[in-house]
């Protein structure tokens, strides 16, 4: 595995057109169950994102290697907490539904290479994320979180249980217990969120508040 060294570090900036490739292929790599289906981004829909809101999209890079992801749009979720699929909140995948006005960053998805994993990688992105929002002044941060192991566990558990299970350590689970560790909290279950063999097509709603939040005059 590599180790990050003062020479070398992770370094997080916005994504460009010309990463299209590099993060299609990325993308192949972390979900390759997902990938199997169909599930990853397409070059198309990548640049649409830049075309629409290019502060939300962002790249890890660790020797000149784009080894992460993670793209976000903005967005009113009415009711707040709304039950939603991924196409749903993303906009047909195209972020059609990006509003500027809005007071929430959406989620739609963070990727780390399985070669380059342990060195932060998902948390330096998920920070980025943070100080957009803070930048931005948007109240939250939400997003529909992967039960990445619940496959494992399913004819045991309900997805609510099992997320008890999880919160209480009881169940290895690599998705939302990193997601808890960055302070993000679990709101419900979201049933078919998006087509994922893992999951069985269920997701975590969770949300991260903006402590700097001020309301608009």
């Amino acid at each position: 595995m590599p180790i990050q060294s003062r020479h070398s570090p992770i370094k997080i900036r916005n994504m460009t057109l010309e990463d299209i490739k590099k993060v299609v292929q990325l993308q192949k790599a972390a979900f390759p169950y997902m990938a199997a289906e169909g599930v990853y981004w397409k070059p198309e829909q990548l640049k649409a994102h830049l075309q629409i809101f290019p502060q939300g999209q962002f790249v890890a890079e660790y020797n000149e290697k784009i080894i992460g992801s993670c793209s976000s749009l903005i967005i009113s979720l009415e009711p707040e907490y709304k039950e939603h699929s991924w196409k749903e909140a993303c906009g047909d995948s195209f972020f059609k539904n990006h509003n500027p006005k809005g007071d929430t960053l959406y989620g739609a998805d963070v990727s780390s290479h399985p070669d380059h994993r342990r060195l932060g990688v998902a948390t330096k992105l998920y920070t980025a994320r943070q100080e957009l929002a803070i930048k931005l002044n948007l109240r939250r941060i939400i997003a529909g979180g992967r039960l990445f192991n619940y496959c494992e566990y399913s004819k045991e558990f309900s997805p609510i249980d099992y997320v008890v299970k999880v919160k209480r350590r009881e169940i290895k689970e690599p998705v939302l217990s990193f997601q808890l560790r960055n302070h993000f909290k679990f709101v419900k279950i979201l049933p078919n969120y998006m087509k994922d063999p893992r999951s069985l097509n269920y997701a975590t709603f969770i949300e991260w508040k903006n402590p700097h939040f001020k309301e608009k005059s």
